[in-house]
């Protein structure tokens, strides 16, 4: 069965060219094309999309105040922004508004991949958004506002959780907490099953927004 895709973004000509893109592959369906951020909200009440495609910075309502009215009432919405903008507030906002993932234009060849995975639910950030996760981090506050306590989170599992937010690889968090590989293999599955998340890149992800 086809996706239905809407397609937001205030140039005319880029959005030509994402339709017919999109378009050549069989499992997708453009439903919807606007260029602002208010007629994304129009739209998405209108046609209720498989993913919303939307560009950040449009004049008038932005792409990320559109999101958050979006996800306000349609929680389980799937949106994922394709902006030519890096910015970190950009980055950070996205992120906390709980978005499926951010893509740069430039990472156009992948977007096909990328459509198909934020539809089955999975997190998708471009190469040079990923490598801008942990300093991302790193600069906001460590206070966690989330109870992960309460969530059954142990002291040693949440050094994992933070040292997988700071971008270390399991090896070099076995290194930094005197561990086995294989034992912080073992509390990554625990820690995502507690949390009810798919991967580390959700987990990341999860604790940037919750602190």
């Amino acid at each position: 069965m086809q996706k239905s895709i809407l397609l937001i973004d205030d140039d005319e000509l880029i959005t030509m060219s994402l339709e017919m893109i999109i378009s050549s592959k069989e499992e997708f369906k453009i439903v919807g094309k606007g260029h602002s951020g208010l007629e994304a909200i129009e739209l998405y009440d209108k046609l209720q999309p498989d993913l919303l495609l939307m560009d950040i910075r449009m004049e008038g309502m932005n792409g990320l105040e559109a999101a958050r009215a979006i996800l306000a009432k349609y929680p389980e919405a799937t949106i994922l922004f394709l902006t030519t903008f890096s910015d970190d507030e950009y980055i950070i906002e996205a992120l906390k508004l709980g978005v499926k993932g951010y893509l740069l234009k430039q990472d156009y060849k992948a977007l096909d991949t990328a459509l198909t995975a934020a539809i089955n639910g999975q997190s998708v950030f471009g190469g040079t958004i990923i490598n801008k996760l942990p300093r991302l981090m790193n600069s906001e506050a460590k206070t966690a506002n989330f109870d992960y306590a309460a969530a059954g989170i142990t002291d040693k599992e949440f050094a994992v959780i933070q040292l997988v937010a700071d971008g270390y690889s399991n090896k070099e968090i076995a290194n930094k907490l005197f561990l086995s590989e294989g034992t912080v293999r073992n509390y990554l599955s625990t820690i995502l099953e507690k949390l009810e998340l798919r991967d580390r890149t959700q987990l990341a992800i999860f604790y940037l927004k919750n602190i």
